[in-house]
This record gives C-alpha cells, structure tokens and sequence, in this order.
C-alpha cells in the first residue's frame, strides 16, 4: 500500500508474493505512472529485506535501476519502534471495511481491493 494522507491519494497492490522484485515493480509504477513529474519521493519503509535500491537493480537494467534509485529517497521506521503510522491505518482500515470476509482468490481481491480505493480516493 502507497499512501499520501494530506492529499487523500492511496493505491493498493495485490500480489501473489512479495519478493525483491515485486517491490522494485511496485517502485517503478510509483515513480513513473503515479508520480511522473515529481523529481524526487521521500518515501517511508517498513524495515523489510526487500526495501532496498538493491531490489531495483536485481529487476532492472542498471541504466533504468539508476535513474529510479535518484529519484527514490528512502526512510525506514525505527526497528524498534512498532509500525503504527499512516500506512498501517490504512491496511487495518482496508481490512475492515473490505477484507473482513473469506475471498476466494487472488482475482476477486484484486477487484475488491481496487473498489475500495476508488471509493476511498479523495476527489
């Protein structure tokens, strides 16, 4: 889940997995199809293993792992520290007003999933 709270602007992603290379692809579509114009994104991490610029050059050439990595400035939370910020409301929020029911597969998550950010998008 990529979230802006002030802007009202939130997209989720259904994956089978989430390896290295899922994320990197989620980073690509946010920098280029999400935010196109934006110079640089300061964006906050949870600390898994695969949120890292490595990520990006084991799913992309390096040219085009290079130009996404400059404009990526990346801020983990403290490992410490519990995971409680916008982005874990908005799961917890997601799940309770959509995902609080068995779903039979990974097509009908999509659709549910994509409804409620329709819905939730600020206009």
């Amino acid at each position: 889940m990529f979230s802006q709270p002030l802007a009202g602007w939130r997209r989720v992603s259904v994956r089978q997995c989430r390896t290295a290379r899922d994320w990197a692809e989620e980073i690509r579509r946010l920098l280029e199809e999400d935010f196109p114009e934006e110079e640089k994104i300061a964006l906050v991490c949870e600390n898994l293993n695969t949120h890292t610029l490595a990520s990006l050059f084991k799913a992309f050439a390096p040219a085009k792992a290079r130009c996404l990595a400059e404009r990526l400035e990346l801020h983990f939370t403290p490992k410490p520290g519990s995971w409680l910020n916008m982005a874990e409301i908005e799961l917890s929020v997601l799940t309770t007003q959509c995902l609080n029911r068995r779903i039979p597969d990974l097509p009908s998550l999509l659709q549910k999933t994509t409804a409620w950010q329709h819905w939730h998008q600020t206009p």
